[in-house]
């Protein structure tokens, strides 16, 4: 199965041709470009595409991060995959961006349950735990940095993310701060497409309010 899998749910904007019969980035193309995931993501994802050497029918199923993270980018990931499976006749898959990272976490401290901890700001992490077999234990959640360490305060495995320093008692495990998109490709890969649609993943309402008060009165 050939997969194209996209991530724009933080800072970076990436995307990665995936052959899931030999477990191998056939090719992949990307950067830390902070906003204008819509501008740049169809360049990335055609530069993938050539460095692969394969064409964009050559696509069997397409991956994408449905957050948490980047209230924009998430909408902008997951509408592109839905309109590129629309258009090839082929299944899209949302893949967790917790999941993700506790996949990266597991590989660097194998054997350890993981407590995924991104920073949202404002006090608050996005968080979900893991055994350490990979599957979910918690449900996501944003929630004080206070009631995470309160709520975990027992927990003996390993936290990673953007937000681990701020929970952790131990040093945490380094992970990269982009998302790894070989991760996004392979978790994308033996997602069942039948529960698995791309929907975005939002814990918590966007930051930027509508402004109020500015209504002309009625005559």
């Amino acid at each position: 199965m050939i997969v194209l899998a996209i991530d724009t749910s933080g800072s970076g904007c990436s995307a990665a041709i995936y052959d899931s019969g030999s477990s191998s980035v056939l090719g992949q193309s990307g950067a830390d470009i902070g906003r204008g995931h819509a501008e740049r993501l169809m360049e990335f994802v055609d530069e993938a595409l050539a460095s692969a050497d394969r064409p964009i029918g050559d696509i069997d199923r397409i991956a994408v991060t449905i957050g948490p993270g980047s209230f924009t980018g998430i909408r902008v990931g997951v509408a592109t995959a839905r309109g590129l499976a629309l258009a090839l006749g082929k299944p899209a898959v949302g893949v967790s961006s917790l999941h993700v990272l506790a996949e990266e976490a597991r590989a660097a401290a194998p054997g350890k349950s993981v407590l995924v901890a991104i920073d949202a700001k404002r006090d608050e992490v996005y968080v979900q735990a893991y055994d350490a077999a990979g599957h979910a234990v918690t449900e996501p959640e944003a929630l004080s940095v206070t009631d995470v360490r309160e709520r975990f305060a027992g927990f003996d495995g390993c936290v990673a993310g953007s937000g681990a320093e701020l929970l952790a008692s131990v040093p945490p495990v380094k992970v990269a701060d982009l998302v790894d998109i070989a991760v996004v490709a392979r978790l994308g890969a033996v997602a069942d497409p039948a529960s698995a649609k791309p929907k975005p993943l939002y814990l918590r309402g966007p930051d930027a309010k509508p402004q109020a008060g500015f209504a002309v009165a009625r005559a």
